[in-house]
């Protein structure tokens, strides 16, 4: 489960460019739905996944215990299984619908019962899942200790890249919603003009910079590479953390990387996610890439940079553990 594909020289191969190793693989897309304008959000970019690298979309559905509750404001009148199965037959009509409705895309359908992130990590297993999409409504504070966030439970646990499409995309990045009322959809084609690439140099960081490189050559992108700096007093007295710092951004792309436009090199100064954040939107980016670390990878900070890019940012976030 990986979106790079490495094929091995063969003596036909092997003065062929280097872009051809990093050749972009997405065979299985799953898409999650809740069926809620935020999900509606998130689908033209699965589709437009799809189209563009001939997947298989897999539309699922989790029937939660609590979301039932939602629906019921409580159990006193009613059996938990009458209710799963009123729930479980209108979630099969919408899931059946969305599919239904998607023109020249193989699609699977699923429709399940219990905990969210339980029930999709056994399709992604179970398709060889090579990215999950996902809309978020970007809750951060108080409001998000209460009512969870399955996109976060998802970017913590899932063990291939995850795109997430939050509330604020705006501009060129926002791709068009799917006409509900029609009866077949032709898949919106996929744009990338702009990829914005930020590194904290921590190991993983340095295994997804392949992913971003190759995003740009698939897509004949403008790639950029940014790192913030949060801890910078004294830095006028002490340069070396800023010449170390730009020789590793150069480190990230390969001398022979395909790219049609030279990478540009950035070092920005404060709060991570506000500097990433803030960049995306002057450069009008398509799409952010980060490195996310793993569910057991403990932290004194409350919310993670991941999190609050992609709660905040005005374009998909693509995350990708290794």
């Amino acid at each position: 489960m990986a979106l790079l594909e490495s094929k091995p020289d063969t003596p036909e191969t092997a003065n062929l460019a280097v872009a051809a190793k990093r050749a972009i693989s997405v065979k299985n897309i799953l898409y999650a739905t809740d069926f809620s304008p935020t999900s509606e959000a998130a689908l033209p970019y699965a589709t437009a996944i799809a189209h563009k690298f001939g997947s298989t979309l897999h539309v699922a559905h989790i029937v939660s215990d609590t979301s039932l509750l939602l629906m019921t404001g409580g159990v006193d009148y009613v059996t938990f299984g009458t209710l799963y199965e009123d729930a479980h037959s209108i979630a099969k009509e919408k899931v059946e619908a969305v599919a239904s409705r998607l023109t020249g895309i193989p699609t699977r359908r699923y429709v399940r019962h219990g905990k969210v992130w339980t029930n999709l990590s056994s399709i992604v297993a179970e398709n060889a899942i090579d990215l999950i999409v996902v809309g978020t409504h970007g809750r951060t504070g108080f409001g998000k200790m209460v009512v969870g966030s399955v996109a976060e439970d998802i970017l913590r646990h899932a063990p291939c890249p995850v795109l997430t499409v939050g509330p604020k995309i705006s501009g060129r990045a926002k791709l068009s919603p799917l006409d509900s009322h029609r009866a077949s959809l032709a898949p919106v084609e996929l744009e990338l003009h702009q990829i914005l690439y930020a590194a904290d140099f921590t190991p993983s960081s340095f295994q997804v910079a392949p992913v971003a490189v190759a995003l740009a050559e698939q897509f004949e992108a403008r790639l950029t590479v940014i790192h913030v700096l949060e801890n910078y007093l004294n830095l006028d007295s002490h340069p070396g953390p800023i010449e170390e710092a730009v020789g590793r951004l150069q480190g990230l792309v390969p001398k022979d990387a395909a790219l049609p436009y030279a990478p540009e090199i950035m070092l920005d100064f404060g709060s991570a996610w506000h500097c990433i954040v803030n960049k995306a939107a002057e450069l009008d980016a398509d799409l952010i890439v980060l490195g996310s670390q793993s569910a057991d990878h403990t932290t004194h900070v409350p919310w993670s940079t991941v999190h609050q890019v992609v709660a905040h940012a005005n374009c998909p976030v693509l995350t990708v553990r290794t």
